[in-house]
């Protein structure tokens, strides 16, 4: 999880029960005689094993002997990793790509309702004057109902998103070890968001422009109709403006945030933290660099909201319209909404990881070159 030094491999209980079956099953064969005989233990050590008092006559059954021997055996094999992959194959990448889905799908389909008003207040200042108020008019005009539109494009979109962020930044942070590791952060979002983008302009659309469309099926092809396939791409300019700086500051500011708890905050070290302990602190540290995520990339966030509402309107234009004060609307239930989301997705990419018992990556560190011919001249 995060970024440190590996902490020493343990072995869980659920380690033991899958591993005696096996070695039981494998004293029944021939090869025996490779076991550890049971003259080669002092009573003392069947004794601690659980083992009968030494007598000239054991009652004990053959396949309860051979499972004690195979007991004594066991501590041989501790020294082996626990790791169910290295770190960079094709499992691990997989796995982090599967993390990305589960973590950015679940977590911005639970925060719909949320992202609704947010989306509302940036198109119609007018109408949605604040959170509170917009909830209680989205929920007097639509019903309860009403606060769901848009989950199934966001579903989508974001799950696909959350494959190519988290999957490809594991890639890219792979080929780009010799560079800035910020720019694997950056690589991957721009692909992320043309996978995004179609399912964020369809959740547009639902969300804002009341009598369009109620479900994904309705809205994509419709738009299709209307503007072609630039009606789903039309908002990908801005959607890199306000998704890349956003994740070079999730992945830069939590990796800093992390260390820095770890260094100043939590009474031990990592290695000395258990998972639950580790994955409390991966939410806190997700929550601050969230904040600072919606802050850095709401300005954009503002125009993808505006653009995808208004047929013909271009970037230049919405900004335009937006002013400085407008392009800040709805900053507040943003900062609510992406610092749960980052907590949370950071928390979920981090269990996933736990899970499947992936190996921890070495923290990315600038090259040196860049440190002493640049930054510190």
């Amino acid at each position: 999880m995060g970024s440190g030094p590996a902490s020493p491999p343990q072995h869980p209980a659920w380690l033991w029960a899958a591993v005696f079956p096996t070695l039981c099953s494998l004293g029944r064969s021939d090869s025996s005689a490779a076991l550890p005989q049971r003259s080669d233990l002092s009573s003392q050590e069947e004794l601690d094993l659980g083992g009968p008092e030494r007598s000239d006559s054991s009652t004990a059954p053959r396949a309860e002997r051979r499972f004690r021997l195979w007991a004594a055996a066991l501590p041989a094999l501790w020294g082996e990793e626990e790791y169910s992959c290295e770190h960079g194959s094709a499992k691990y990448l997989a796995l982090c790509g599967l993390g990305g889905v589960v973590s950015c799908g679940l977590t911005h389909t639970a925060v719909v309702p949320l992202d609704l008003v947010k989306c509302r207040m940036q198109a119609e200042p007018s109408r949605y004057r604040g959170m509170l108020q917009g909830f209680s008019l989205t929920v007097e005009e639509e019903g309860m109902r009403g606060l769901a539109k848009g989950w199934a494009p966001t579903c989508v979109g974001y799950s696909m998103q959350g494959l190519c962020k988290f999957g490809l930044y594991e890639v890219f942070k792979l080929r780009y070890a010799d560079i800035l590791y910020l720019a694997a952060s950056a690589t991957a979002e721009f692909f992320a968001d043309i996978a995004l983008s179609p399912m964020e302009a369809a959740k547009v659309r639902i969300q804002t422009q009341p009598g369009f469309a109620n479900t994904l099926r309705v809205a994509v092809p419709k738009m299709y109709l209307e503007e072609g396939l630039w009606a789903f791409y039309k908002g990908v300019a801005p959607l890199w403006m306000r998704q890349i700086p956003y994740t070079m500051m999730k992945f830069a500011c939590f990796e800093r945030t992390l260390e820095a708890l770890y260094a100043y905050v939590v009474p031990k070290p990592r290695s000395e933290c258990s998972k639950p302990e580790q994955l409390g602190v991966t939410f806190v540290a997700g929550y601050i660099a969230g904040i600072f995520c919606a802050i850095v990339s709401h300005p954009a966030d503002s125009v993808v909201s505006v653009l995808n509402k208004e047929k013909g309107s271009s970037t230049m234009e919405v900004l335009k319209k937006l002013g400085f004060i407008g392009v800040w609307k709805g900053l507040f239930p943003r900062i609510l909404m992406i610092g749960t989301l980052t907590a949370l997705q950071w928390f979920i990419y981090d269990s996933v990881k736990v899970y499947f018992r992936l190996p921890r990556p070495p923290p990315p560190e600038m090259p040196a070159s860049l440190k002493e011919g640049f930054f510190f001249k």
